[in-house]
């Protein structure tokens, strides 16, 4: 009983917003990073080389990858960062039918929470393929879909320098940059992204610190 209770409240405390009480996006110049597909193997080193830099992200993840390495989806959220829905199996769901978009969605819930103790509020379609019937339907399992501001194209590019200057030339203040964790290239370039963005005078943050307090809200689209 002492176990449960105390994993109870260790669960509540990870779900709480990151950075809540530190970083108010409405005074400093904020940038949120996010990882789309994992968790995949090399997140543990993203997860590292966030910490020593004092770095927030936000992952979405794939509940096959969530079913393969639960252990780096709760590391993800027990070290302040942020994490979201990108459906089971990365699947395009505007092809789909409703009934399969649902199932998609719903069967990564289940292996996110399954893992983590916490159930998502946030929904990333995969591919950005989306429309008003996807998100009616995200709106029904009470989750917000965050699309982006720029995307760096990691998983095509695959070259250091290359994702290093479209991450550089994308930020912006309040700005939504899409990379993925299972593009080792991203993990590798990483420290020096962080470094520069740092520089610039950004406030890395998870999606909800960006919404300053304002969301996520079931059925928006955000940015």
């Amino acid at each position: 009983m002492v176990f449960h209770a105390l994993l109870a409240v260790t669960l509540a405390m990870t779900s709480l917003p990151a950075q809540a009480t530190t970083v108010d996006c409405a005074r400093v110049k904020c940038l949120a990073l996010t990882f789309d597909d994992g968790p995949g193997a090399n997140t543990p080193a993203l997860l590292k080389t966030l910490e020593r830099a004092g770095a927030k992200a936000t992952f979405f993840l794939v509940g096959k990858q969530v079913e393969r390495r639960p252990q780096v989806a709760r590391q993800a959220l027990a070290e302040g960062h942020a994490i979201g829905n990108h459906t089971y199996s990365h699947a395009s769901l505007p092809s789909l039918s409703d009934d399969q978009i649902l199932d998609e969605i719903k069967a990564a819930q289940s292996a996110i929470q399954q893992a983590t103790g916490v159930r998502p509020k946030m929904f990333r379609p995969p591919y950005g393929n989306t429309d008003d019937r996807v998100l009616g339907l995200a709106d029904e399992l009470d989750l917000a879909q965050v699309l982006w501001t720029g995307t760096t194209l990691d998983w095509k590019l695959r070259d250091t320098k290359k994702i290093k200057s479209a991450v550089l030339r994308l930020a912006k203040r309040d700005g939504v940059i899409l990379m993925h964790d299972v593009v080792p290239a991203t993990v590798k370039v990483m420290p020096e992204i962080l470094k520069e963005l740092k520089k610039r005078g950004y406030h890395l943050v998870t999606v909800p610190t960006l919404l300053r307090g304002k969301g996520p809200k079931p059925g928006v689209s955000y940015p």
